[in-house]
């Protein structure tokens, strides 16, 4: 979907117009890719906006500056108020999150260690992400491998990566699929351009341990842990391709794609090509928890307080 400006962006500890968020050509960040972010949802369940997992999420950001030696200079209760503070002050839920912290302006070369540390938050209204409806999506194991270890840590969620995500998604999309699946150097599966996978097996539910180039996602860790607790037997080792044809149930995660069901891969169907009935559980308590329509038992979400003014359409 098309972004859409929202008024404020949060700024090294201050709200500026969005007009006024600009960056230099010269920043060590345009020409080397010297960047970590995040995304983060902001739900409108009946009790007011609230931030999914907002502390995970600054966390790993956190972690993803140390692995680059790049001093942020806020904590993660800085970082959690100026989420809050700017979808009170732009007024915008349900939402998404960006925040972001990149090398700036200073010198020309690849060491960064002289340019600055910039560190921005920005929100705007954001939908569903691959498809529109429940049905699933039609997806591809790519011709792209994902990052092998020792090259681009894939424990960092750094700008630099989504080089490697856009040479997948775009090869899926020009093909006619919704996304593709990479596999890692090893030839397992490791994740999607933007989300991890799972696959149902005889009714265990499997993913990619973090060895097989996979991002630690948020939404994988609520989902291992929504498992866990309906008594759905889990397993973190590795899958072969071919485990993604003869699977009962397949489905993505993450921030934007929440939790997507795989309907088919590479034209084969999964399953019967629908949703199965473990996907289907795991979706209903997770957007129970994040809509509201069930109590928030994990304590996922971070309530922003907020005046009269009503969520926006999306």
């Amino acid at each position: 979907m098309a972004l859409q400006k929202t008024d404020k962006i949060w700024h090294k500890g201050k709200l500026i117009p969005w007009e006024d968020a600009t960056v230099h050509v010269m920043a060590h960040v345009i020409h080397y890719g010297s960047s970590v972010f995040e995304g983060v949802r902001c739900y409108a369940p009946p009790a007011g906006p609230a931030i999914f997992r907002a502390q995970e999420h600054v966390q790993r950001l956190l972690d993803s500056a140390k692995v680059y030696r790049m001093d942020v200079g806020f904590s993660a209760e800085e970082l959690i108020t100026a989420m809050t503070d700017l979808v009170r002050a732009n007024g915008i839920w349900p939402c998404y999150l960006r925040p972001i912290a990149f090398r700036g302006y200073g010198d020309a070369g690849v060491t960064p260690v002289n340019c600055p540390v910039e560190v921005y938050v920005v929100n705007y209204p954001w939908g569903k992400y691959l498809t529109q409806d429940d049905s699933g999506v039609d997806v591809c194991v790519s011709s792209w491998t994902r990052i092998a270890p020792n090259t681009l840590p894939a424990l960092a969620k750094a700008g630099a990566n989504y080089m490697n995500s856009q040479l997948i998604r775009m090869e899926a999309t020009t093909n006619g699929y919704a996304e593709g699946i990479a596999l890692d150097a090893n030839g397992y599966v490791s994740e999607g351009s933007g989300e991890n996978v799972f696959i149902v097996r005889n009714g265990v539910l499997q993913t990619a341990p973090l060895g097989n180039s996979v991002l630690p996602g948020i939404t994988r860790d609520s989902i291992l842990a929504l498992a866990r607790e309906l008594g759905i037997p889990v397993s973190e080792a590795g899958i072969p391709r071919e485990m993604l044809y003869i699977a009962d149930e397949a489905f993505f995660t993450g921030t934007a794609a929440e939790v997507t069901p795989i309907r088919s891969v590479d034209r084969i169907p999964v399953g019967k090509g629908e949703v199965g009935p473990i996907t289907r559980a795991l979706q209903r308590e997770f957007f129970g928890i994040v809509h509201g329509t069930q109590p928030d038992r994990f304590h996922w979400l971070t309530p922003v307080p907020v005046g009269s003014k009503q969520p926006v359409g999306v």
